[in-house]
């Protein structure tokens, strides 16, 4: 007979029993050494990101102060995960307290819509840098990119706040078994041996009217980005103004094309393996921290001059520069 009990103070917490990959149990430590791998690209990714804006003066820009911003978005992401992932996978330690594991998915989510409402931010930055030029020093002062991140935090805390505050209401059984490594709003709330509803429509309008309406924005931006650049005589002009936005749409499709993946797999894959639905949340949710300080270092050239500088590589590329610059100058006097 399975013990219900009451989720509050007055009586025994309930523990939550986190999963790693089911039949592949045996393999948890290999399955370890990619994750880890994985977090210490993303801790040194963004940490150097982090590093170059602070020292390099040239740096100090609406831009990079946004991308300063989403650095530690996805630092906060990736420390929100860590620790059970690697007790699962290293220590083969599953159980979570249910306050930690509400604190927990509170993070999660909090640090993934914060990342959305960076994105959105950024794609602003674009906008004004590209459609109104003489004034973008002006519109996005240091002031104003203060304000707007802390409009960020506060709208993605304040939206999530009432989800682990909802969830300490509810009965579950003593002992209750996750789908991840990691705890999630709907993969706790599915435990619950209460009436629901209220949650599971707040948590869908949560979704709709941020990651949702964030997109939309940021599509907007670009459509009225694109419809700019499209205005510039000059084709070299065009170029280098969209040439500025690479990055941003690099990593706006590295966040929202896995989010639309998860729901996919949520929706019309209940037939899959779990292993598969997994895997998609761990990608979900480590792919932006390790892929996003990538795209930047590699598509900024003061960010990755500076990484070249700091292992004694920035000589080696500016003689390369040099040499080639050279070479093709003595092949045009040549002709």
């Amino acid at each position: 007979m399975t013990m219900v009990v009451w989720n509050n103070n007055d009586t025994v917490e309930p523990i939550f029993i986190l999963k790693g990959f089911p039949g592949l149990e045996y393999v948890h430590f290999w399955l370890s050494i990619p994750f880890c791998l994985a977090y210490l690209v993303a801790f040194i990714g963004n940490i150097t990101v982090l590093s170059v804006i602070r020292i390099e003066s040239s740096l100090h820009q609406p831009m990079y102060y946004f991308l300063s911003i989403l650095a530690l978005t996805d630092l906060g992401m990736s420390l929100s995960t860590l620790p059970t992932v690697l007790a699962v996978l290293w220590l083969d330690a599953p159980e979570i307290q249910a306050s930690a594991c509400y604190a927990q998915l509170f993070f999660i989510h909090t640090f993934t819509f914060l990342e959305s409402s960076v994105l959105l931010a950024m794609a602003f930055d674009r906008f004004v840098a590209i459609c109104r030029p003489l004034h973008y020093t002006t519109i996005l002062t240091n002031s104003v990119i203060g304000k707007i991140g802390l409009a960020c935090l506060l709208r993605s805390m304040g939206v999530v706040l009432p989800t682990p505050l909802l969830l300490r209401q509810y009965h579950y059984s003593h002992v209750n078994a996750l789908s991840h490594t990691f705890c999630l709003h709907q993969d706790v709330l599915r435990l619950s041996c209460s009436d629901a509803r209220i949650n599971s429509v707040y948590g869908l309008c949560v979704v709709i009217t941020t990651l949702g309406m964030d997109s939309i924005f940021i599509l907007l931006s670009y459509v009225l980005i694109l419809n700019a650049v499209l205005g510039i005589a000059s084709r070299e002009e065009r170029l280098k103004a969209l040439n500025t936005c690479v990055s941003h749409i690099c990593v706006v499709l590295i966040f929202f094309v896995p989010v639309i993946g998860v729901s996919m797999v949520h929706r019309f894959g209940k037939h899959l393996s779990p292993v598969v639905h997994i895997l998609m949340a761990d990608i979900y949710l480590l792919l932006p921290p390790v892929l996003n300080p990538i795209v930047y270092s590699v598509k900024t050239k003061q960010i990755r001059l500076r990484i070249l500088r700091t292992f004694g590589l920035g000589r080696l590329q500016t003689l390369s520069s040099s040499f080639l610059t050279e070479k093709c100058c003595n092949s045009c006097l040549s002709r």
